[in-house]
């Protein structure tokens, strides 16, 4: 991953976290890339999708969660060990985008399949896309890019793994997975939401600029 710009970061109080420090130096001690930690995160989506692929399976469930969290620390460390541990390339940038395109993809399409209801995964995946072109759009044209949510990804990514835990518990119970359905409704609700705020925000600062 390339250095970027303060502005082109996201915002996260978990990077200043003891545990993400730690870690960020470790890794920056080894022969990893930053670039490398971006690919490994769309192992542990692929993962997580096949995963979600089973819902019935409330340990499927579980691991899914799992493998959504090690995703977003790919995400969370590429960065770090990129800024903070100075091995920064000249395609990082590149790294630091697609593969968060592809994880959100194998994740929200996975579990709209696994629910019986590709159509709805697609367009989750459709819109999580959109939601960062849109906050590159504005990069693009001299803005701060804007990363507010209500569904920006480490919202959608936090809604899925809550909703992986209640749908686990709730077919422990009683063999349904709504907990799941309603999180990828929400998320295509939230993610589309965003859309619509990051558009009009952009649009006001392009007014002011004159």
């Amino acid at each position: 991953m390339s250095e970027p710009s303060i502005e082109a970061r996201r915002p996260l109080k978990s990077r200043s976290t003891a545990w993400a420090r730690w870690l960020a130096r470790r890794l920056a001690q080894t022969r990893i890339t930053p670039n490398q930690i971006s690919l490994a995160s769309i192992g542990f989506a692929l993962i997580g999708g096949l995963l979600l692929l089973r819902p019935d399976w409330p340990v499927a469930l579980v691991f899914a969660a799992i493998c959504t969290q090690l995703r977003l620390m790919c995400n969370l460390l590429d960065g770090m060990v990129a800024v903070e541990g100075g091995k920064g390339t000249p395609v990082g940038a590149l790294y630091n985008e697609i593969p968060d395109r592809v994880a959100d993809s194998l994740l929200l399409i996975g579990a709209g399949y696994g629910l019986g209801l590709p159509a709805l995964g697609w367009l989750a995946a459709l819109l999580a896309a959109l939601t960062a072109y849109v906050r590159a759009l504005g990069g693009s044209l001299g803005l701060e890019q804007d990363f507010r949510g209500p569904q920006a990804k480490p919202h959608r990514m936090a809604l899925l793994t809550v909703a992986c835990v209640l749908a686990a518990m709730e077919g422990s119970w009683n063999g349904s997975h709504h907990a799941l359905t309603a999180s990828l409704l929400l998320i295509v609700i939230g993610t589309a939401w965003t859309i619509v705020r990051r558009t009009r925000g952009i649009a006001a600062e392009l007014e002011d600029r004159g």
